[in-house]
Parts: structure tokens; C-alpha cells; sequence
């Protein structure tokens, strides 16, 4: 397996270091399992278990939680990177899991994880601390428009957990 990445020392063992973008490569903290099924997660009696709510019938956001549609998505950087156009619900255990944003310009939709989403209902705003508004264009995307994997939900989660740690040069060294 080619990996891009080189120790950092001449040790077996030694830990590695990123030769490349570390969050479009998987590396370190942005890793993701490579032999995870490329195929839709399902309920119980096979329907698929992550659905944009715009293609459901019956669901809403209860009346006193802020409904994110329409919100501007900001990353750490405080840099607009889109706008959220719909939810992406997990039928099996009933939940926001993706907010659907529209990145600016002829850049199309990512499914940002509601993990890492901070809402600020006063601001109108959903803010993203793991990826600066550039990063935005990278997040790794599903091959169908309604329909997610279990392989791209790994990729999707290892880029914004990797972000935590890659997208700003100052998170690369220890805090003391």
C-alpha cells in the first residue's frame, strides 16, 4: 500500500508524517477504514437509513429547535462557505445527521456533520470550528445526490475530524 506519508525518524516504527494534504489523503487524525462497505446503510426493513428530510413525508423540526435551512455555514476562519439547503435525517434513530450546503459559484453540495456544527440561531448561522471556509470544496461527496454510503459517511467524518487537527498550521504542535 502506497501511503503518503515518511517517518519522521529512521526507526521502525517511527511515526509519519504527511507528504501531501493529510485531509483528502486520510492521514493521521483525517484516517478513515478503507474497507468499509461501499454500500447504503439500512433499517431494519430495508430502507435506507440516512435520507435528505426534503424527500421524506411527515418530518419536520420540532417547532422550538432552530431549523438550520437556509442558515450560512462558517468555518473556524469566519468565512462563509455555503448555505444550508436541507437536512439529512437517520430514520433509525431519529436525528439530524448532515446539513446539505450549497457552496458558493458552480462548487455544488457537501453534507456537513452535524458533529461538528455548532448553531447560532441569533447569528443565522451554522458554525463549523474544524475546517476554515476554503475547505469547504474538499469534503469528499457521495456518488448519488440521495444516497450516502458507509464508506463515503467514513471519508466525510475522517476530513472534518482531520480538520481539527491539519486545517490550521497553529493546531500541528502541542498546546504546552
Amino acid at each position: 500500500m502506497n501511503i503518503p506519508a515518511r517517518p519522521v525518524a529512521g526507526h521502525p516504527g517511527a511515526a509519519l508524517e504527511p507528504t501531501g494534504d493529510p485531509m483528502k489523503d486520510g492521514i493521521g487524525a483525517a484516517a478513515w477504514a478503507t474497507d468499509r462497505a461501499d454500500r447504503p446503510d439500512l433499517t431494519h426493513d430495508g430502507r435506507l437509513r440516512l435520507q435528505p428530510m426534503s424527500t421524506l413525508i411527515g418530518w419536520s423540526i420540532e417547532g422550538r429547535d432552530p431549523d438550520p435551512r437556509g442558515m450560512r455555514v462558517v468555518g473556524a476562519d469566519g468565512v462563509v462557505a455555503g448555505t444550508v439547503t436541507d437536512l439529512w435525517v437517520d430514520l433509525a434513530e431519529p436525528q439530524l445527521r448532515f446539513l446539505a450546503t450549497e457552496l458558493p459559484g458552480d462548487l455544488g453540495t457537501v453534507l456537513v456533520p452535524m458533529g461538528f456544527v455548532k448553531i447560532r440561531r441569533r447569528e443565522g448561522e451554522a458554525r463549523v470550528q474544524a475546517l476554515h471556509g476554503r475547505h469547504f470544496a474538499d469534503i469528499p461527496r457521495p456518488k448519488l445526490a440521495d444516497r450516502i454510503t458507509l464508506l463515503e459517511e467514513d471519508r466525510i467524518y475522517g476530513y472534518f475530524a482531520g480538520g481539527y487537527r491539519y486545517a490550521d498550521p497553529s493546531r500541528l504542535e502541542p498546546l504546552f
